[in-house]
């Protein structure tokens, strides 16, 4: 895990934290299950306060992006990445709209190439 705060930047700590370990989780640098430095340790290496870290922590924890395993510490979730995840809901409400209106698969198929090919 590689994190840099800029301390002269407009983004709080946190949330440029926060940023950095969801763009690492869904590039594929940080794996399902890799265990992230404790709150403490990784505030020292940052140079930031622990609160800023935990904070950082529980917006990921609640956002499902990591899964805190009490004394074992936090580690990436096994639940993939925000945007997959979004990206399943959508497709699961799709389908069940398609199916409530009756259309067939191959037809519902054709109607999302076509709109995600369009310019």
């Amino acid at each position: 895990m590689h994190i840099v705060i800029d301390q002269s930047s407009a983004v709080p700590p946190f949330e440029q934290l926060r940023e950095q370990v969801i763009a690492q989780v869904s590039s594929g640098d940080l794996a399902a299950e890799t265990k992230l430095p404790t709150v403490r340790k990784l505030a020292a290496d940052l140079g930031i306060a622990p609160n800023t870290v935990a904070k950082a922590y529980r917006e990921l924890e609640s956002a499902g992006i990591v899964e805190t395993r009490g004394r074992n510490g936090t580690f990436v979730s096994t639940h993939g990445d925000p945007a997959h995840r979004a990206a399943q809901r959508a497709a699961a409400d799709y389908a069940s709209s398609i199916r409530r209106l009756g259309i067939p698969t191959d037809e519902a198929i054709s109607l999302v190439t076509a709109v995600l090919t369009e310019r």
